[in-house]
């Protein structure tokens, strides 16, 4: 779950890492009382959860009251890369001396956080990687032993960091990185970490991942959900229960294991075709779970075929057969269906569909010859 900037430094703010003060607003007018507040000058930011809110203009310095208001005005409903602007932040502004850049990340390969700090910061870090990959500085950490002051004096030394922050650097990266860990976070971000000219050192933006998987530990963090600007179908999945993902094909996927999906997905585009998505109904999938399935992978129009590939063990085939049925009677699929049963009570599923006869309905034995003739049915 990503966050927007202010819930990120008011998550880096209970971890004790600097963040310049602030305050979020959805109206002009709340805008123009929290820049009132907080002081001139200030900056009016925009809160959406994509990067280049500064050069669509997202982010603008207020000088005085009445640019407070013109900012507010120009920024709120603004469209930014498809991600349309709800939310402002008015944030007291900062005597910048130099910007740097630092990350956590959970780097799956290595098993274990990789903290990244160059001096490069402030603008996209891939170009800098790009263009020069030794100003990038990379440590993983084992999370035995957790984030140690010789990790961030190496950082330091290895980015070419002034000497005179080594040490307030470090102790925001032990912060940052205690609120990676007790936060259950997979990403956090702040780009640019600021100098000031007073040599203090602050994180002027947040970026924060949290994983999904975690946030009934952390109560207050899955509030932060925003759901409104999370895609349709998968919210819709979530709250059926399915674990879902989204793609950019056009052949409806279900499997019961998450192992069988990916193989499906693999198959699929060996024959030549592009899933629409990972859908894992789960082990034991009932009728009902089934039917709710359709209903979330036919809520996006690009299907235009549905392949299920189900392999019954703990799942019972004949259910599944069952949910196939029953979607079709309540939602009436218009795309045409193409279903591998094998395993637990298979041929007993086979026979309901062959009975049932439901239009646009093709069995099939092998999954690789389910994938090749969905993908001749989705064109």
């Amino acid at each position: 779950m990503d966050l927007l900037e202010y819930q990120g430094k008011q998550l880096f703010a209970r971890h004790g890492v600097p963040v310049p003060s602030g305050s979020p607003a959805t109206t002009v007018e709340e805008a123009v009382a929290a820049a009132d507040e907080i002081g001139y000058p200030c900056v009016v930011k925009a809160q959406v959860q994509i990067g280049g809110r500064g050069k669509a203009g997202g982010i603008k310095v207020a000088k005085d009251r009445q640019e407070a208001e013109e900012h507010s005005k120009a920024i709120l409903g603004m469209d930014i890369k498809g991600h349309t602007v709800h939310e402002v932040w008015i944030e007291a502004a900062s005597d910048i001396a130099a910007e740097y850049y630092a990350s956590i990340v959970f780097d799956r390969s290595a098993k274990r956080p990789l903290v990244m700090l160059s001096t490069q910061g402030g603008m996209d870090i891939e170009e800098v990687a790009e263009k020069d990959p030794t100003a990038l500085v990379r440590l993983h950490v084992d999370p035995l032993l957790g984030f140690q002051d010789f990790h961030a004096r190496r950082l330091a030394f290895e980015a070419g960091v002034d000497a005179d922050v080594v040490r307030p650097l470090g102790a925001l990266l032990a912060k940052l990185y205690d609120a990676f860990v007790k936060e259950e976070a997979m990403l956090v971000e702040v780009n640019p970490l600021i100098v000031t000219a007073d040599r203090q050192v602050a994180a002027l933006d947040a970026k924060v991942t949290l994983d999904d998987n975690s946030l009934f530990r952390h109560p207050d963090n899955a509030a932060l959900r925003n759901v409104a600007a999370e895609d349709e179908q998968e919210r819709m999945a979530r709250e059926r229960g399915l674990t879902f993902v989204k793609l950019d094909g056009n052949v409806g996927i279900l499997g019961n294991g998450a192992g069988l999906v990916m193989s499906t997905l693999d198959v699929v585009a060996q024959a030549g075709g592009s899933a629409a998505n990972f859908l894992d109904a789960g082990g034991g999938s009932k009728a009902e779970a089934i039917t709710q399935a359709v209903e979330v992978i036919l809520s996006n129009p690009n299907v235009t075929a549905v392949l299920f590939n189900i392999f019954g063990g703990i799942t019972r085939c004949d259910e599944v057969a069952r949910g196939l049925i029953e979607a079709f009677d309540q939602i009436k699929p218009s795309v045409p269906f193409v279903v591998r049963l094998d395993g637990t009570n298979d041929v007993e599923g086979r026979k309901l569909l062959a009975d049932a006869n439901l239009p646009n309905v093709h069995t099939e034995s092998t999954m690789l010859g389910a994938a090749k003739k969905v993908v001749e049915l989705a064109g």
